[in-house]
């Protein structure tokens, strides 16, 4: 007698959020974005003038990471500071790390 296992799939809604995510993660300079907030809040030219890029294109890739939920913005005077959006991106960031340093 064979069990047949029950198969499922996410929802459509569900497989497009993830693989936003992931070509979010995909990207090296969303990516090096990514790195820096790990930890800290910083400004747009902050970044730029670290990952030595434009204000114009860093804030274009911090627009998508915003859209997709991996970051978060708060204006503070007459700057506005970028954060990782909560806590699963940083456990995101800890397990990539961790998988990457295995021998």
């Amino acid at each position: 007698m064979t069990i047949e296992k029950k198969l499922t799939l996410p929802t459509e809604e569900e497989t497009n959020a993830s693989v936003q995510i992931f070509k979010a993660f995909g990207n090296e300079t969303r990516y090096k974005i990514l790195s820096l907030l790990f930890g800290q809040k910083l400004t747009v030219n902050e970044i730029a003038q670290t990952i030595e890029m434009t204000q114009s294109a860093v804030s274009h890739q911090l627009k998508i990471l915003r859209q997709t939920g991996l970051v978060s913005s708060k204006r503070d005077g007459q700057h506005v500071y970028y954060a990782l959006a909560d806590q699963h991106i940083i456990m995101i960031f800890k397990q990539v790390k961790e998988h990457i340093s295995e021998d």
